[in-house]
């Protein structure tokens, strides 16, 4: 069970240094409203470094006695890195919590909310990166592969991350799924089971762009005779379009960067609203209860929609990074970068098409 990711970019590999700390990373969330000031749950702004979500909250109940059902966050936060994110928590456990101290969690900020923070309550991630290592011949090339991305956007992968330490989160999500393992701990028996379903999406999106790259350097007649779900007709019209990600009929999209999903019937009418980035092709996390591709698109689909025992969804397949800014200092060799990605994209996908090179 191989992970492929099929790159977007197509420059020769950037040689670089880039490693997830508390120094060269740092991970910020943007809540996807304000909070309101009054209301019976407390909303704290937390600041960690060197722990994930989960064993901050571990930490956070074992010191104030509040049980990690009570807590709400939005999303999970990477380990390695320096993070700012929101939880929240009845207000009534104010007195426990007030006293609050650990060397690795800073509160920043308190305030009310009506509601509890649950998951995806998130409207994205804003991103700090520093890559090391950086010559100024590689600079020129690093901002010329950003100003591609900043352009264009790119390929919504879900990030190495998910797939753990050791590559193999997806294996035993997969043996999950089919009764082959058995694990208690609820939480982490579902983080096992969604990697799975991330897998099957990744290779699903590699293949999409393997097209897309086929479809912009080769007639419809070798295209066609490469790949069994198009035939040159298709090909030919696939041609016209702009976007590179290829929108194929039968694909559901979605209005971006949040809005319902609809399937792509006018292929030239949708492919415009693609390149003014008012919509977005999705991908299938595999499931039931979820909107299907049909037609060309469920060609390619099909193969990665192999998961009965869970709920499906669709991912965002192509993403945008907004407000990014960047600085190379020759002095130290560094390439500093910020930008910002809607909630569930990884900041280390930017940095994967830049370098062409996996990062583990």
């Amino acid at each position: 069970m191989t992970l492929s990711r099929s790159y977007f970019l197509t420059h020769a590999p950037i040689d670089f240094l880039f490693t997830q700390n508390a120094r060269d990373f740092v991970v910020e969330e943007i809540p996807l409203y304000p909070f309101s000031g009054e209301g019976e749950h407390r909303v704290v702004k937390i600041r960690k470094k060197g722990l994930s979500t989960w064993e901050m909250l571990d930490i956070i109940s074992a010191r104030t006695g509040i049980k990690k059902k009570d807590f709400g966050y939005a999303g999970l936060k990477d380990k390695e890195a320096l993070t700012y994110q929101y939880i929240s928590f009845n207000k009534k456990y104010d007195a426990s919590f007030d006293n609050f101290e650990h060397d690795q969690i800073k509160v920043v900020e308190r305030t009310l909310h009506n509601n509890k923070i649950k998951k995806g309550h998130l409207k994205g991630n804003r991103f700090f990166i520093r890559l090391k290592k950086v010559m100024p011949v590689d600079a020129e090339k690093v901002k010329q592969a950003l100003g591609r991305i900043e352009k264009e956007g790119l390929p919504n992968y879900f990030g190495y991350q998910r797939f753990g330490r050791d590559n193999d989160n997806h294996l035993q999500g997969e043996q999950l799924i089919q009764g082959k393992l058995k694990i208690k701990n609820p939480t982490m028996r579902s983080f096992l089971m969604n990697a799975y379903q991330s897998y099957l999406f990744n290779n699903w999106l590699s293949k999409r762009i393997e097209l897309s790259h086929m479809v912009m350097n080769f007639s419809p007649e070798e295209v066609a005779s490469s790949l069994a779900e198009v035939d040159a007709s298709t090909v030919s019209e696939l041609k016209k379009q702009k976007q590179f990600l290829k929108l194929l009929p039968g694909d559901v999209i979605s209005h971006y960067p949040y809005g319902r999903l609809f399937y792509a019937e006018n292929l030239a009418e949708e492919s415009e609203r693609l390149e003014s980035r008012t919509t977005v092709i999705t991908g299938l996390l595999s499931g039931k209860k979820c909107k299907k591709a049909t037609d060309v698109a469920e060609r390619f689909e099909a193969p990665f929609d192999t998961i009965t025992a869970l709920d499906g969804d669709r991912r965002f397949a192509w993403v945008y990074p907004e407000a990014m800014e960047y600085e190379y200092k020759e002095n130290d060799a560094w390439f500093e970068l910020r930008f910002t990605l809607p909630k569930g994209s990884y900041a280390t996908n930017v940095i994967q098409e830049i370098a062409r090179a996996e990062l583990r």
